[in-house]
């Protein structure tokens, strides 16, 4: 089974998953540079991608989901260029299963871990060891990603461990495909809290930001970001130089992005 891009991108999730290990991996090479992000990114990628086109006339194509889901569809087959995971361990993954080209692996971008509460609470949460959030919930749910493979799930059930909170609330939790979507739960009024990236916070109005995690409760938030080891695309490497470059700081600055410098160090 061949697939283009284009159809690439159509596959819902479980499609994906059927489709299989077997298929060919190149199968569809096209002139597009096709990105595969976590979708926390999506709101400062899409600006980033924009500001390329604008300046270059050649299109990015990007396709957002939790970084998990996504190194396993590039496992599975499919034709990504550059690969943006919002954790270290799924990069590695991809590294230990030869899907990316190691030397042009660098550290992006920083993030932050917060709590988000609908825009129209008026509580503020102390993230101290000795939180009750099981309490602040009153019988409602945590919207999380998945904790065992989101990036930003795994980070918060590492924070709420840090902190004490997670027996309370571990079996209260709503857990989502991707960050984003645990997000929306929040924004919707489903959920009363969420745990969700600062950056997330940010791209949507319907919620509040009710608490910061402190940095030490949780491994460094660090994006990573490689092209994948099969891609033939000659202006992928551009654009991984264009994503890296001080042109795009601005997009993902004003998104609540930390840019990383050479060694993945904040600058």
């Amino acid at each position: 089974m061949r697939l283009t891009r284009r159809s690439w991108l159509a596959l819902p999730v479980a499609a994906v998953a059927a489709w299989g290990a077997g298929a060919p991996r190149a199968a569809a090479q096209g002139k597009d540079i096709l990105v595969f992000a976590a979708a926390s990114l999506k709101n400062a990628l899409d600006e980033v991608a924009a500001q390329w086109q604008r300046e270059s006339g050649k299109k990015v194509v990007i396709s957002y989901a939790a970084s998990n889901t996504l190194i396993k569809q590039i496992e599975q087959g499919a034709p990504a260029d550059i690969f943006i995971s919002a954790d270290l361990d799924w990069m590695s993954y991809g590294e230990q299963k030869g899907l990316i080209k190691t030397d042009s692996r660098s550290n992006l971008l920083g993030n932050r871990l917060v709590l988000v509460a609908p825009k129209d609470s008026s509580i503020s949460v102390d993230l101290k060891p000795g939180l009750d959030l099981a309490a602040l919930l009153k019988g409602g749910h945590l919207a999380m990603g998945n904790v065992d493979a989101v990036p930003a799930g795994k980070y918060g059930k590492a924070a709420l461990e840090k902190l004490g909170a997670w027996d309370g609330v571990k079996d209260k939790i709503a857990q989502s495909e991707s960050v984003r979507a645990a997000l929306v739960l929040v924004s919707r009024g489903e959920a009363p809290f969420g745990v969700v990236y600062q950056t997330d916070a940010v791209a949507d109005p319907g919620v509040k930001i009710v608490g910061t995690f402190p940095e030490d409760t949780h491994p460094p938030i660090i994006y990573p970001v490689a092209l994948t080891k099969d891609t033939t695309n000659p202006d992928a490497q551009a654009f991984l130089n264009y994503i890296r470059s001080p042109a795009a700081r601005p997009a993902f600055e004003r998104q609540g992005f930390t840019v990383l410098g050479p060694g993945g160090q904040r600058s």
